[in-house]
């Protein structure tokens, strides 16, 4: 079955999910007319190659003429309409630079694969193998019944209400009867009363105390259904609301996804409604007050309380109701929310959970920027920004898939307001603006059956910046709030930033890999990274991890701190090899210590593939007479063939003249072409082109072929592949007559074959050092 067909079967949690994927950059129209020819593109490939990005760019729209000219036999005026729309937003957006489409469709289509895992994944597993899972069932279960016996209890006191309204008006009538004969003057004036008069007014007593006592009940239940109110409000606001909110946190830096908001916008709703139907049977008793009234009437001493509670439970749902449905994100970079580069376009979108259709097209959403900062930002100095494009908008319900009332901002760019010192106040700025935090607020005002309420929510943090070089410290300190605080708008994070413990940092750096590939990091790859971060131990739980060590100072003999140097093996994971990384064929963070054990037993021909510890010259010597390391292919070198090609088409030239590839097995013992020759193309040059820095290859040779060679002397005799000249004679790691000697003087000094040989793959870009 095709992938959108599944899709479309998931649950509604799933979908919500499914629909957040999708904006502008990529409607979900177009994935819908052409769901089957975009699922059979190789968009991951386009993504990395320009030349082929451009080609199925202008396949794409081929396909869209072929879809509108579909319609147009069918007579689909409005299909039309919206088709030829999203072309000339594609073409005047995409022409230019088809490689960024290709980013998006790829990163969508990835982003329903992984949804799909998760709904079959919780579909076989079940809430029995999980048992967090059932305990938050329970408490929903819980929760629902109360919200159900609340909607019973408020029916009831419907039932009542009239119950009330007949014996008031059978009271007012008998009583207005009496009065009107004059009987009852006649006994006020203690006149002698016949038989009858005595029991007409014995039993107008009577039915006086029967109403009180229909009163007193009336507002002692409501007394107690408000109290049941408040409860459960607490519950769905301080429990499941910030819960909700939470998991949108960690969703937004990597962590599982967030459910949809159809559950507790359904309760929520729910309660509203409740409390708007006993608001009106409280004023219903004012009304009844005002007709019948008496010394000690219940409804003069309990009204006006029960009036105030009830206004102050409906407000504060609204309030709370009012959320941040999807955080402020750049469309070009949808896996790190929360960033925002000056002058370019972010989206973010409100909704209210209280689904009255009598409000839809009433809320005009107002988008401001720091808006309570005011003194405090001239306090810590920080930048200004102004918002620009449409930063109003009406809530309703047409946008929304689901029939939400929201509103979505897909228009927004923010322009640092300049000052004499470049953005910032006269105040001393204590933060770098990668740690500067600010809070974007919707707000907005809600007149409801003679209510006014003003709303206002607002944004996790963001972090603002002017060059896309920020981007990897802005994301870091992204990642520090949101694991460490769940605190909403403490701008001043970083003047004191907490620490943190490995196992909270390990578990986000697990999460950095797996929101973007389709692994995580094993235990081992942790430790290892833990190692490096903060040296050997026994037992890194509980170790804690401080933020400059974490972001702002550079690693011992490095250049640059630990963050920037793992960013940089993220990128080249998602960029170069996420489908190698996704199978599992390359080991990453392994020690030094750790490659040597596993690698000793393994028959000759075994290498592995890990991430580089060398510094950003791109040069990493592993060991002096084991392991070498050589300059690494670049990322331009990638372009144009990939690393899997690069292994498979690797030869040096053995002693007999031979051209000979020297790896056979990938660890443990994976024959080379069963796992990388399905990732070859059939036009890929047979041998690799080699270049300078980004994947760096070592060689493992026994005892000691290159021992007695200095690092110069390796290189410039072409024991490595390193040179830049282009020249075929560059494939070959030295001259035979050269190899022929080395091999005659190893084998008269050490006799034996040689042992296995490793490709270690290292990375090397151009980190940046913090700002």
């Amino acid at each position: 079955m095709a992938q959108w067909n599944q899709l479309q079967q998931l649950e509604t949690r799933y979908l919500e999910q499914l629909y957040h994927l999708y904006s502008d950059s990529f409607p979900m129209e177009l994935r819908q007319f052409l769901a089957p020819w975009i699922e059979s593109q190789d968009w991951a490939y386009a993504a990395n190659k320009e030349s082929h990005a451009t080609l199925v760019f202008h396949n794409l729209l081929g396909e869209i003429d072929q879809q509108y000219s579909r319609f147009l036999q069918e007579n689909n005026v409005l299909y039309q309409h919206n088709l030829r729309r999203i072309k000339q937003h594609l073409q005047s957006k995409y022409l230019e630079k088809p490689m960024e489409i290709a980013r998006i469709v790829a990163r969508c289509l990835w982003e329903e694969q992984r949804l799909l895992q998760t709904a079959t994944t919780a579909a076989q597993d079940g809430t029995a193998s999980h048992p967090s899972g059932t305990v938050v069932t329970e408490k929903q279960q819980i929760l629902e019944h109360n919200l159900q016996d609340i909607r019973k209890r408020v029916q009831d006191m419907e039932q009542k209400m009239k119950m009330l309204e007949n014996l008031q008006d059978d009271f007012d009538f008998n009583y207005k009867t009496l009065k009107s004969q004059g009987e009852l003057s006649q006994d006020m004036n203690g006149n002698s009363q016949a038989a009858a008069t005595r029991q007409k007014m014995s039993q107008l007593e009577q039915m006086l105390s029967a109403l009180d006592q229909l009163r007193r009940q009336i507002v002692t239940e409501m007394a107690g259904l408000l109290s049941a109110m408040d409860f459960v409000q607490k519950n769905l606001t301080d429990d499941e609301l910030a819960d909700w909110k939470r998991r949108q946190q960690i969703a937004c830096i990597g962590g599982p996804p967030n459910i949809c908001l159809d559950r507790l916008e359904t309760w929520i709703t729910s309660l509203a409604e409740s409390q708007l139907q006993i608001r009106q049977q409280i004023k219903k008793l004012e009304e009844l007050q005002q007709k019948v009234s008496y010394k000690g009437d219940p409804i003069i001493q309990h009204r006006p309380a029960l009036e105030e509670k009830i206004v102050d439970l409906f407000r504060n749902l609204m309030k709370s109701a009012f959320v941040v449905e999807r955080q402020p994100c750049m469309p070009m970079h949808p896996d790190r929310p929360l960033v925002i580069k000056t002058g370019v376009q972010f989206t973010n979108k409100v909704r209210l959970l209280v689904k009255f259709p009598e409000l839809n097209y009433q809320l005009k959403i107002k988008v401001i920027i720091d808006k309570e900062s005011g003194d405090v930002a001239a306090i810590r100095g920080s930048r200004k920004f102004n918002i620009l494009g449409t930063n109003t908008k009406v809530m309703n319900m047409e946008e929304s898939n689901n029939g939400s009332l929201s509103a979505e901002f897909k228009h927004l760019t923010l322009r640092e307001q300049r000052c004499g010192n470049g953005g910032r106040t006269n105040s001393d700025a204590s933060l770098i603006v990668t740690e500067e935090l600010h809070l974007i607020t919707f707000e907005t005002e809600v007149y409801h059956q003679g209510l006014k309420m003003d709303l206002e929510t607002h944004s996790l943090p963001v972090v603002v910046i002017s060059n896309i070089c920020q981007m990897p410290n802005a994301w870091a300190s992204i990642l520090w709030y949101n694991m460490l605080t769940n605190h909403p708008k403490n701008v001043n994070f970083f003047t004191k930033p907490p620490v943190g413990t490995w196992d909270q940092v390990a578990e986000v750096l697990s999460w950095q890999f797996s929101s973007t590939t389709k692994r995580g990091l094993t235990i081992e790859q942790l430790t290892t990274l833990a190692e490096k971060l903060l040296g050997p131990c026994v037992n890194y739980s509980g170790c804690q991890i401080t933020w400059a060590k974490f972001c702002k100072e550079n690693m011992a003999g490095k250049g640059f701190s630990f963050w920037v140097w793992l960013d940089n093996i993220i990128d080249l994971v998602k960029k170069y090899i996420l489908a190698l990384w996704n199978e599992g064929y390359i080991l990453g963070f392994i020690s030094k210590e750790r490659e040597r054990a596993i690698l000793s037993p393994k028959p000759p021909g075994t290498f592995l593939l890990r991430f580089s510890e060398s510094s950003k010259e791109g040069v990493c010597w592993a060991g002096k007479t084991q392991i070498q390391s050589v300059e690494p292919y670049t990322k331009q070198q990638l372009n144009s063939m990939s690393f899997a090609e690069i292994i498979m088409g690797y030869k040096i030239m053995d002693a007999t003249n031979i051209l000979v590839s020297p790896l056979v097995y990938l660890f443990p013992e994976i024959p080379k072409e069963d796992a990388f020759g399905k990732y070859c193309r059939p036009e890929a040059a047979p041998e690799a082109e080699l270049g300078d820095p980004e994947i760096l290859t070592c060689l493992r040779r026994c005892p000691s072929v290159f021992m007695d060679f200095p690092d110069s002397e390796l290189l410039g005799n072409g024991i490595f592949p390193g040179t830049n000249s282009g020249n075929t004679s560059d494939l070959f790691p030295m001259s035979p007559r050269t190899l022929d000697s080395l091999m005659h003087n190893e084998a008269e000094a050490n006799p034996g074959p040689l042992d296995s040989l490793t490709l270690d793959m290292e990375l090397s870009s151009d980190v940046a050092s913090p700002m």
